[in-house]
This record gives structure tokens, sequence and C-alpha cells, in this order.
């Protein structure tokens, strides 16, 4: 793609010690090696693989969660430290004695932004954005999944972040609510087009959300794809053909890469 790059790693490597070094049997694990790779900006890239292949761990990378081995990761000075990158996990890790409104509102009053009725008012905002403005006065052990898992999207976007990541966070939902999450998803972004990296490793997933798919292996990025669909995209696209010879395409490329997931 011939687009502006928001991220942009450069040889990055992440190596893990395993074994035990009293015992003598220390071994080198590489989770990422060797990646040179830029996400777009305002644009949605996915990354699929199979489990193990480095992922999550890449993102924790963007994330600035843990450092590389080698390498640098260029974010042109964005941090989540300051909310400009926000992070969605697999679990939605609510403070369970907080409220809807208080865990969307948390992030604000870390970061020393505004007063209370502020902080509130942008929480209520962010509730609504997600279809959850008459739940804010809910305790987490009183939504469902798919409630927990917008709440804690409100939260990742009430600090209005420039890059968005995201670590499976459908992943532990059945497919309706999968899918009309992705489509919340589609609907976020089109509103504030902020650039996005998506860890899958659902492969529809991935040709609904994403303008690039980058495929992972072994740790290294063994192929990227830009993705032909059409903007805007809809859940309707699954069911067109174009859905279906893109989705085959981007098996076949995981199956040679050795990649199926």
């Amino acid at each position: 793609m011939n687009e502006a790059i928001a991220i942009r790693c450069d040889h990055v490597s992440v190596e893990f010690a395993s074994g035990s070094r009293f015992a003598g049997r220390t071994n080198v694990v590489q989770a990422i090696d060797d990646v040179s790779v830029g996400f777009a900006k305002s644009k949605i890239s996915a990354l699929i693989g199979p489990s193990g292949c480095g992922k999550t761990t890449l993102l924790r990378l963007l994330a600035g969660l843990q450092s590389p081995t080698f390498g640098t990761i260029d974010l042109g000075g964005l941090s989540s430290r300051g909310g400009e990158v926000a992070f969605v996990f697999q679990q939605p890790s609510l403070l369970p004695w907080r409220t809807a409104l208080e865990n969307v509102s948390l992030p604000l009053k870390l970061l020393g932004r505004g007063n209370s009725k502020d902080r509130r008012d942008r929480a209520t905002e962010l509730l609504k954005s997600v279809e959850l403005d008459d739940v804010a006065k809910r305790l987490p052990s009183q939504l469902s999944g798919g409630m927990k898992m917008r709440v804690s999207l409100a939260r990742a976007l009430v600090t209005e972040p420039s890059v968005l990541l995201l670590d499976e966070p459908f992943a532990a939902l059945d497919d309706m609510l999968r899918s009309q999450l992705g489509e919340l998803l589609l609907d976020l972004w089109r509103e504030r087009s902020f650039t996005t990296v998506l860890v899958t490793h659902n492969i529809a997933e991935a040709c609904l959300l994403a303008h690039q798919i980058h495929v992972i292996n072994r740790g290294k990025i063994v192929n990227s794809i830009d993705n032909p669909l059409p903007w805007p995209r809809h859940e309707s696209l699954r069911r067109e053909a174009r859905f279906g010879e893109f989705y085959g395409t981007l098996s076949d490329v995981l199956k040679n890469s050795d990649g199926c997931v």
C-alpha cells in the first residue's frame, strides 16, 4: 500500500530464555524474528497466524508492554502513557467494584484529564457510542460477555487515542455476537479513523475488517496482503462471491505459509 505509515518496526526481534539454567539446559526461543513492517495511518491492519506464532508478542511490543531484544519500534512519538495508544485485551479486565461508567472514565482520571463532571460526560458519550448508556450504573458482574467487551472498547477510546491495538477481543464470543461487535468496530473506526492493529486467528474477521493483512508464522511476517474488498464494509459483504473468493485466497496463503489457523 502506498500509504502514510503510523507505526514502523525495523528489524525487531524478541528472544526468551527457556529451560533451567541450573540444569544447564537454557535455550533461546525466538518469539519475534527480525520483523520489519509498517502499519498504515488511519487504516485497519490485521495480524493473523497460528497459535504461538508471535501475533500477541508483536502487539505487546507496539503497546510498549514489553521491549524488543533487538531492533526499534517507531510510533511517531505516541505513547500509551499519554492515552494516545490504547490496548484492548482478549479478556475485558474490568475492575469489578466499579460501574461500567466508572470503568470507562478511569483512564481520564489516571491521566488527570478534566474534572469529575467532564470525565463522567465523556464516559457517558462513549458508552452511548457502543450502545450501552442504559447500563452505565451496572457492575461488571451484572453484564454479559458482549457488554463487558463493549465497555472495554469504550474505555480504550475514551482518551481519543490515535492508535488502537486489539488482541483477539472477540475470540471468546459466539459467532453472532462476534459479528455484531465487528460491525460496531467498523462503525467506530469510520467515525474516528484511528490507526488500528487487530490480532485475530479468524480468517473471515480479517477479510471483513482489515485494509491490509500480515501473515505471521514462527515469529516472522511471511506475507502481507492488501485487501481488495471495497469500502464501506458491512456484515452483508460476507454473503457476496467476492468475499468468498478473497477468503479462499487468504486461506491458501496461510496454508502455503505453514500457517493454518
